[in-house]
Protein backbone atom coordinates (compact mmCIF):
# COMPACT_ATOMS: atom_id res chain seq x y z
CA UNK A 1 0.00 0.00 0.00
CA UNK A 2 1.26 3.44 -0.90
CA UNK A 3 0.75 6.51 1.29
CA UNK A 4 0.52 9.65 -0.83
CA UNK A 5 1.40 13.19 0.17
CA UNK A 6 -0.27 14.57 -3.00
CA UNK A 7 -4.02 14.27 -3.53
CA UNK A 8 -4.94 10.92 -5.07
CA UNK A 9 -6.39 10.90 -8.57
CA UNK A 10 -9.63 12.87 -8.58
CA UNK A 11 -8.93 14.38 -5.12
CA UNK A 12 -11.58 12.40 -3.21
CA UNK A 13 -12.41 13.15 0.42
CA UNK A 14 -12.54 10.50 3.13
CA UNK A 15 -16.03 10.61 4.66
CA UNK A 16 -16.30 10.00 8.39
CA UNK A 17 -19.44 9.49 10.42
CA UNK A 18 -20.21 12.04 13.14
CA UNK A 19 -18.16 9.87 15.55
CA UNK A 20 -15.08 10.29 13.29
CA UNK A 21 -15.06 6.68 12.10
CA UNK A 22 -15.23 5.90 8.36
CA UNK A 23 -18.71 5.14 7.06
CA UNK A 24 -17.23 2.14 5.28
CA UNK A 25 -13.84 0.45 5.03
CA UNK A 26 -14.46 -1.68 1.99
CA UNK A 27 -15.15 0.03 -0.18
CA UNK A 28 -13.56 2.96 1.58
CA UNK A 29 -16.06 5.78 2.06
CA UNK A 30 -14.81 8.41 -0.39
CA UNK A 31 -16.67 11.23 -2.12
CA UNK A 32 -15.53 12.98 -5.29
CA UNK A 33 -14.33 16.52 -4.66
CA UNK A 34 -17.41 18.03 -6.34
CA UNK A 35 -19.81 16.19 -4.02
CA UNK A 36 -17.66 17.13 -1.03
CA UNK A 37 -17.70 20.85 -1.90
CA UNK A 38 -21.48 20.71 -2.34
CA UNK A 39 -21.88 19.07 1.10
CA UNK A 40 -19.60 21.71 2.67
CA UNK A 41 -21.58 24.58 1.09
CA UNK A 42 -24.89 23.03 2.21
CA UNK A 43 -23.56 22.68 5.78
CA UNK A 44 -23.94 18.88 5.89
CA UNK A 45 -20.32 18.15 6.82
CA UNK A 46 -17.45 19.62 8.79
CA UNK A 47 -14.05 19.86 7.12
CA UNK A 48 -11.51 17.95 9.20
CA UNK A 49 -8.48 18.16 6.91
CA UNK A 50 -7.61 19.70 3.54
CA UNK A 51 -5.28 19.14 0.62
CA UNK A 52 -2.94 21.96 -0.44
CA UNK A 53 -5.07 22.39 -3.57
CA UNK A 54 -7.19 25.53 -3.83
CA UNK A 55 -10.31 25.68 -5.98
CA UNK A 56 -11.78 28.95 -7.20
CA UNK A 57 -15.15 30.30 -8.21
CA UNK A 58 -15.88 33.92 -9.15
CA UNK A 59 -16.65 34.74 -5.52
CA UNK A 60 -15.03 31.97 -3.48
CA UNK A 61 -11.64 30.42 -2.87
CA UNK A 62 -11.47 27.23 -0.80
CA UNK A 63 -8.91 24.57 0.08
CA UNK A 64 -10.05 21.21 -1.21
CA UNK A 65 -11.19 19.00 1.72
CA UNK A 66 -9.36 15.68 2.15
CA UNK A 67 -11.33 14.50 5.21
CA UNK A 68 -14.88 15.48 6.17
CA UNK A 69 -17.19 14.32 8.95
CA UNK A 70 -20.95 14.17 8.76
CA UNK A 71 -22.79 16.54 11.10
CA UNK A 72 -25.52 13.94 11.71
CA UNK A 73 -24.66 10.44 12.88
CA UNK A 74 -25.63 7.60 10.51
CA UNK A 75 -26.50 4.44 12.46
CA UNK A 76 -24.41 1.45 11.42
CA UNK A 77 -26.57 -1.19 13.10
CA UNK A 78 -28.93 -1.78 10.21
CA UNK A 79 -28.96 -5.19 8.55
CA UNK A 80 -26.62 -5.35 5.55
CA UNK A 81 -28.18 -5.70 2.12
CA UNK A 82 -27.83 -9.07 0.46
CA UNK A 83 -25.59 -8.18 -2.48
CA UNK A 84 -22.91 -10.04 -4.41
CA UNK A 85 -20.27 -7.67 -3.02
CA UNK A 86 -21.40 -8.12 0.61
CA UNK A 87 -21.54 -11.91 0.18
CA UNK A 88 -17.99 -11.98 -1.23
CA UNK A 89 -16.85 -9.67 1.57
CA UNK A 90 -18.47 -11.92 4.20
CA UNK A 91 -16.60 -14.91 2.72
CA UNK A 92 -13.27 -13.09 2.38
CA UNK A 93 -13.34 -13.05 -1.44
CA UNK A 94 -12.48 -16.75 -1.54
CA UNK A 95 -14.16 -19.99 -2.50
CA UNK A 96 -15.61 -21.65 0.58
CA UNK A 97 -14.73 -25.08 -0.82
CA UNK A 98 -11.16 -24.76 -2.14
CA UNK A 99 -10.03 -21.31 -0.95
CA UNK A 100 -9.22 -19.83 -4.38
CA UNK A 101 -10.13 -16.22 -5.15
CA UNK A 102 -10.67 -16.37 -8.93
CA UNK A 103 -13.94 -16.72 -10.91
CA UNK A 104 -16.15 -16.33 -7.83
CA UNK A 105 -19.86 -17.16 -8.02
CA UNK A 106 -22.80 -17.84 -5.69
CA UNK A 107 -23.49 -21.38 -4.59
CA UNK A 108 -26.79 -22.47 -3.02
CA UNK A 109 -26.10 -25.10 -0.33
CA UNK A 110 -29.59 -26.50 -0.86
CA UNK A 111 -29.89 -26.15 -4.65
CA UNK A 112 -32.65 -23.95 -6.04
CA UNK A 113 -33.91 -26.97 -8.00
CA UNK A 114 -34.71 -28.53 -4.62
CA UNK A 115 -36.39 -25.48 -3.13
CA UNK A 116 -33.26 -23.74 -1.80
CA UNK A 117 -33.74 -20.02 -1.34
CA UNK A 118 -31.39 -17.14 -2.03
CA UNK A 119 -30.66 -16.13 1.57
CA UNK A 120 -27.57 -15.37 3.62
CA UNK A 121 -27.93 -18.76 5.32
CA UNK A 122 -28.15 -20.79 2.07
CA UNK A 123 -25.59 -19.02 -0.14
CA UNK A 124 -21.84 -19.04 -0.02
CA UNK A 125 -19.02 -17.96 -2.30
CA UNK A 126 -17.67 -20.66 -4.64
CA UNK A 127 -15.27 -20.56 -7.55
CA UNK A 128 -16.77 -21.51 -10.90
CA UNK A 129 -15.06 -24.92 -10.99
CA UNK A 130 -16.23 -25.92 -7.49
CA UNK A 131 -19.74 -24.65 -8.23
CA UNK A 132 -19.81 -26.68 -11.44
CA UNK A 133 -18.45 -29.79 -9.66
CA UNK A 134 -21.11 -29.52 -6.95
CA UNK A 135 -23.88 -28.94 -9.49
CA UNK A 136 -27.40 -29.63 -8.22
CA UNK A 137 -26.24 -31.66 -5.22
CA UNK A 138 -25.96 -30.76 -1.57
CA UNK A 139 -22.40 -30.43 -0.24
CA UNK A 140 -22.73 -33.83 1.48
CA UNK A 141 -23.90 -35.53 -1.71
CA UNK A 142 -21.03 -33.96 -3.67
CA UNK A 143 -18.53 -34.84 -0.89
CA UNK A 144 -17.56 -31.14 -0.73
CA UNK A 145 -17.34 -29.61 2.69
CA UNK A 146 -17.64 -25.80 3.06
CA UNK A 147 -14.91 -24.18 5.13
CA UNK A 148 -17.62 -22.55 7.26
CA UNK A 149 -21.38 -22.46 7.40
CA UNK A 150 -22.97 -19.38 5.86
CA UNK A 151 -24.80 -16.96 8.15
CA UNK A 152 -26.30 -13.47 8.05
CA UNK A 153 -23.49 -11.00 8.91
CA UNK A 154 -23.99 -7.81 10.86
CA UNK A 155 -22.80 -4.45 9.50
CA UNK A 156 -20.12 -4.53 12.19
CA UNK A 157 -18.83 -7.90 10.93
CA UNK A 158 -18.70 -6.66 7.33
CA UNK A 159 -16.83 -3.53 8.44
CA UNK A 160 -14.32 -5.68 10.35
CA UNK A 161 -13.82 -7.91 7.30
CA UNK A 162 -13.41 -4.85 5.11
CA UNK A 163 -10.44 -3.77 7.22
CA UNK A 164 -8.57 -6.81 5.89
CA UNK A 165 -8.54 -5.31 2.40
CA UNK A 166 -6.78 -1.92 2.48
CA UNK A 167 -6.83 0.09 -0.73
CA UNK A 168 -3.76 0.43 -2.93
CA UNK A 169 -3.23 4.04 -1.95
CA UNK A 170 -4.17 6.35 0.91
CA UNK A 171 -3.58 10.03 1.47
CA UNK A 172 -1.50 10.84 4.53
CA UNK A 173 -4.30 13.05 5.93
CA UNK A 174 -6.56 9.97 6.13
CA UNK A 175 -4.22 7.85 8.29
CA UNK A 176 -5.44 9.09 11.69
CA UNK A 177 -8.95 7.80 10.89
CA UNK A 178 -8.15 4.40 9.37
CA UNK A 179 -7.11 1.28 11.20
CA UNK A 180 -4.86 -0.86 9.04
CA UNK A 181 -1.28 -1.93 9.62
CA UNK A 182 0.33 0.52 7.22
CA UNK A 183 3.96 0.62 6.13
CA UNK A 184 4.94 4.07 4.95
CA UNK A 185 6.78 4.00 1.65
CA UNK A 186 9.57 6.51 0.98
Amino acid sequence: MQVLNRPPSGSPALVLNADYRPLSYYPLSLWPWQETIKAVCLGRVDVVSTYDTVIHSPSLEILLPSVVSLKSYVAQDRAPAFTRFNLFLRDGFSCQYCGRGEDLTFDHLLPRSRGGRTTWENILTACASCNLAKGGKTPAEAAMRPRRQPCRPTMYQLQERGRRFPPNHLHESWLDYLYWDIELEP
